[in-house]
């Protein structure tokens, strides 16, 4: 297939045979865990497999993957933020309190699920979810502080209250 300037795109297979090793490699520097590096480095190929339209001609192939995987290595760090929190929460309950292990990972599974239906909320609904259910704000508080009417902070808390909801219904 050739593009605007004439030059032909390169094969999923082909920029993968010539790109995987740098990219797991550049991924093993910021991890530190070459596993985690491997993972992550299929996960951007499948991301790459994954996209419906064609692989364009690449200028910069490693700059492009690397924007790919450095998303997947934000979500990931977010994901180990997120498990830790949970984790040190856990570990303040009295022992007869604590879930089992199969309810750990539930409620983990659901934290994360909950924390990627946020993040795809626009900004200022997120920023208002949080300042209501993390810092405690009233919606009066909250529109002052984000400069907004109270309706549009109304707005927002549904919109945000409605992806939780929608991932309790899942």
């Amino acid at each position: 297939m050739a593009g605007a300037d004439g030059a032909s795109a390169p094969s999923i297979e082909a920029i993968y045979a010539e790109h995987h090793g740098w990219l797991q490699g550049w991924l093993r520097q910021r991890t530190r865990c070459s596993h985690q590096a491997a993972d992550l480095a299929q996960d951007t190929f499948l991301r790459v497999l994954g996209r419906r339209q064609a692989v364009q001609p690449l200028h910069e192939p490693r700059a492009w993957l690397a924007s790919i995987a450095r998303g997947l290595l934000i979500d990931h760090w977010r994901r180990q933020d997120l498990e830790r929190a949970y984790l040190e929460a856990l570990a303040l309950l009295p022992e007869p309190e604590a879930p089992s292990p199969e309810q750990r990972l539930l409620i983990l599974e659901t934290l994360q699920r909950i924390d990627a239906a946020l993040d795809a909320l626009p900004a200022d609904a997120r920023r208002a979810f949080l300042l209501s259910q993390l810092d405690g704000l009233g919606y009066t508080e909250i529109a002052r502080d984000m400069g907004v009417s109270l309706s549009t902070v109304k707005r927002h808390m549904l919109r945000a209250f409605r992806a939780c909801v929608e991932v309790a219904a899942a």
